[in-house]
């Protein structure tokens, strides 16, 4: 583990950017950056066209260490280059963000209220090339969408048993049981996944590190009690599906809690853009999620 970056996601001001859509919602989101299905013929064409839509992301000048700590990206990505580096080298050593990985191979169908990760076949063998890669951490979701207790105890069991995996290799797993923003009992669920973690927390060996990806709370500062967890390096918010000033609205009344947003980022972003609009929007995302992570 990078104790430089370890550090810099423990104490730094900033927020991590999610850059790490995959597979099935690479189409969803390459056509919101303005590029439609028939502007490419098979899967590669696919992932050349996003990883030029990330490179753009990472070398505008807004994206910076000032403002953001960490990124996320997904296999692909990780194996792909920027200006003859690897991705993570280059985040890392051009721009002072610290690089993670997403690891999870999607969810599974919806049982007891929830969606567990679908298995990750081959996962030790990806750990290994992502410590081959200089990766510091890796990210996981699943969904909860009832206050189900089988359900949720289910759901962190199995991201705490992987999370156990990943860190025994030197990485610093990001827990991620997201919480549906649209379920009826959102409050309930807040509160059965905090008692799971915190019980999951206080099982883990003495020298693991884990970070946690959690929905805003309903109740502000919901999660505060989590954040002086010894095992805990940071908490992130996801944006879930929130609107960019909605989710920062929200986020801003959660104090340490910093974001980890995906669409939110990159809402607004089309490829038609010219290097001025795209920078100077992406730039002013930049700032508002910084503002409202550092409250």
């Amino acid at each position: 583990m990078n104790t430089k970056q370890l550090d810099r996601i423990h104490t730094g001001k900033g927020f991590i950017a999610a850059l790490d859509q995959s597979g099935g919602s690479t189409p969803k989101a390459l056509l919101q950056y303005g590029i439609k299905e028939d502007s490419y013929s098979n899967e590669d064409e696919m992932y050349g066209l996003v990883h030029e839509m990330r490179t753009r992301i990472i070398k505008s000048p807004g994206f910076d260490s000032e403002h953001i700590l960490g990124a996320i990206l997904f296999e692909n990505t990780m194996d792909r280059l920027i200006d003859g580096q690897f991705t993570a080298d280059y985040l890392w050593e051009k721009k002072n963000v610290v690089p993670f990985l997403k690891v999870d191979q999607g969810l599974a169908d919806l049982e007891n209220g929830v969606q567990l990760m679908k298995p990750i076949p081959g996962l030790n063998d990806l750990l290994k090339r992502a410590v081959e890669r200089n990766i510091f951490g890796t990210k996981m979701r699943s969904l909860i969408k009832e206050a189900n207790p089988a359900g949720i105890k289910q759901v962190v069991e199995q991201q705490f048993a992987i999370g156990n995996q990943i860190a025994q290799l030197g990485l610093v797993p990001i827990i991620e049981p997201e919480v549906d923003i649209n379920s009826a009992d959102k409050e309930q669920s807040e509160k059965i996944l905090k008692d799971e973690i915190a019980q999951h927390l206080s099982a883990l060996g003495q020298d693991v590190k884990v970070m946690l990806k959690l929905s805003i709370p309903t109740t502000n500062n919901f999660y505060s009690d989590l954040l002086n967890d010894p095992h805990v390096v940071r908490i992130v918010a996801l944006s879930g599906g929130y609107s960019q000033a909605e989710a920062n609205e929200k986020l801003a009344h959660n104090h340490g809690l910093i974001a980890s947003f995906s669409r939110a980022l990159s809402q607004g972003l089309t490829a038609d853009q010219t290097d001025d609009e795209f920078n100077t929007l992406l730039s002013k995302s930049i700032l508002d999620i910084y503002e409202a992570s550092i409250k």
